[in-house]
């Protein structure tokens, strides 16, 4: 025990140091916990326990409380919506890569017919822990190209499951049918979404329900703690992953009134167990067999870097333009953490050699190392080789902002609303989901940003509490109301002014606390009146 909390104090010091001297060079503090992990493992001659599955299960919980976070962001309506990004691009993306990683594996390397199946399916993968961190902490994670990036992450998550199916059917020598297989993961798959979004979605409800309602911040955190591990758990029990389990979860969550309240109190836990994700990550580094092979595991890095990329474009420009096929595609190029999985069973299962699972697990070692690198870069990367303007929201320029004024759409009366503004020398921000609206602002020389009004961490990026005014000038109504809904939730004092162009909306919006309703029919009449008025009378 006192040796435990040694290598635990021990690991605390050593990250909190490194990531406070990598933060000044900018450097992404997943490197400092991987490196706290090797120095942790030669420092306390821990090399036995790099394989340790008890640290391994505690460490997947960083990726569970991450994918229960994403699970937060995307409800029912919005996977709905979002269903080529998951299903056809995450297929494509998957089954390409995985056919071609294989080929090139098998008949150009001459790599033994399984070792090159398990190596393809494993380098399908990408980066849930890496690219989805970095992406909710830049905000870019509500950008069309975070949604493809996310999309297809969530499918990856998914395709764990028959993956590791298969490798439990080349285990097993073929004592029991595929058919038998796919059949009893089938109904698994049927009973735990079942059950959860039937009998767990009222009895998730009902425990945030009570423990909100005790105004107890310990009891309601409990009950969040307590979904999201008897959700993985569950979900565990019926043969597929921690994180499918979390993920469904969120999405639970997602349709309640407690979605923003439980993101913002689960984080802290999110944070630290990713941590120790990448802590055990770094145990699993060999120095010495890294710097015996280091040409070798580079040179196999990039060439699944480059073609990961050509793979990941080719797919998504069938449905997406050339900048966001390549920002997605770039983001996307690493390999991810479920494949030490993969290795790991199919090493035990005798599928594959040691040395062979050696080095390719320093490969992903070394491709999750480089990618917080370059992934904060692609923007700037593809707007220099695209000559493309980046539309991202620099969130440091809000920093000490105030008294701006917040226009949500672009469209024809955003158009106007800017225009007078800028009659009045106020000073404004333009912010809008489409990019189009976007890019014709831009062109206007004016201040403008692609991004989601509803989503409360835009909202805090852009230090709303701090503005004179929020005008929301947008058409479609479901959109209005979610971004009044979310302003009012991020402050209550603040001036709120929307524009409605019927009465049926005005009655939609009427229990919300805005500060005041425009009727654009009402106002054209007000002012054809006054017109009337200011004309001279003709008289016959």
């Amino acid at each position: 025990m006192d040796f435990a909390l040694l290598y635990i104090v021990t690991a605390l010091g050593i990250s909190t140091v490194l990531n406070l001297f990598l933060k000044r060079f900018g450097v992404s503090q997943i490197i400092g916990y991987i490196l706290t992990g090797t120095i942790i493992v030669y420092a306390f001659d821990l090399r036995h326990m790099s394989d340790s599955s008890t640290l391994e299960h505690i460490a997947e919980f960083g990726i569970v409380f991450l994918m229960f976070t994403i699970g937060l962001e995307i409800s029912l309506a919005k996977m709905n919506s979002m269903k080529i990004e998951i299903f056809l691009n995450g297929f494509m993306q998957v089954g390409f890569t995985a056919l071609i990683v294989y080929a090139i594996s098998h008949y150009l390397f001459s790599l033994e017919s399984v070792s090159a199946i398990i190596l393809s399916l494993a380098f399908a993968l990408s980066s849930t822990a890496v690219v989805l961190s970095y992406l909710k902490s830049s905000k870019e994670i509500h950008n069309p190209y975070g949604q493809r990036a996310t999309g297809i992450l969530i499918f990856q998550d998914i395709a764990v499951i028959p993956i590791l199916i298969l490798l439990g059917f080349l285990t097993s020598s073929g004592d029991q049918s595929v058919v038998l297989i796919l059949r009893d993961t089938f109904i698994s798959a049927v009973l735990i979404i079942g059950f959860m979004f039937i009998v767990g979605k009222r009895v998730m409800t009902w425990l945030l329900h009570f423990s909100a309602s005790s105004e107890v911040d310990e009891l309601f955190m409990g009950s969040v703690l307590f979904i999201v591990v008897s959700a993985a758990l569950f979900a565990s029990y019926m043969g597929f992953t921690y994180s499918l389990g979390a993920f469904v979860a969120g999405m639970i969550i997602a349709e309640t009134k407690y979605h923003h309240k439980v993101e913002s109190d689960i984080s802290p836990f999110k944070d630290i167990l990713l941590g120790t994700f990448f802590i055990v990550v770094g145990m699993k580094i060999d120095v010495f067999f890294f710097m015996d092979n280091i040409g070798l595991i580079v040179g196999i890095f990039v060439l699944v870097l480059v073609l990961k990329t050509l793979i990941t474009y080719a797919v998504l420009r069938l449905t997406s333009s050339h900048v966001l096929s390549l920002k997605t595609a770039l983001a996307l190029s690493q390999v991810g953490e479920f494949s030490f999985v993969i290795f790991a069973v199919a090493s035990m299962g005798g599928l594959l050699d040691k040395e062979l699972e050696s080095l390719f697990v320093l490969v992903v070692i070394f491709s999750m190392i480089v990618t917080p690198f370059f992934i904060s870069k692609i923007n700037r990367f593809v707007s220099y080789v695209s000559h493309h303007q980046y539309l991202g929201l620099d969130t440091s320029a809000f920093v000490s902002r105030r008294d701006h004024v917040i226009v949500c759409g672009y469209s024809i009366v955003g158009k106007f609303v800017a225009k007078h503004l800028d009659i009045l020398d106020a000073p404004y921000v333009i912010i809008d989901n489409n990019p189009k609206h976007v890019q014709e602002a831009l062109a206007e020389g004016k201040e403008a940003y692609l991004g989601d009004m509803s989503k409360l961490s835009l909202l805090e990026a852009l230090h709303a509490e701090s503005s004179a005014a929020v005008i929301v000038t947008l058409d479609n109504f479901d959109k209005k109301r979610a971004v009044c809904e979310a302003v009012l939730k991020h402050t209550k004092n603040i001036n709120l002014i929307v524009k409605i162009s019927t009465l049926e909306e005005k009655d939609g919006l009427h229990d919300l606390n805005i500060t005041s309703v425009v009727d654009s029919k009402m106002e054209v009449g007000r002012v054809l009146v006054e017109k009337m008025i200011t004309c001279q009378l003709k008289y016959r």
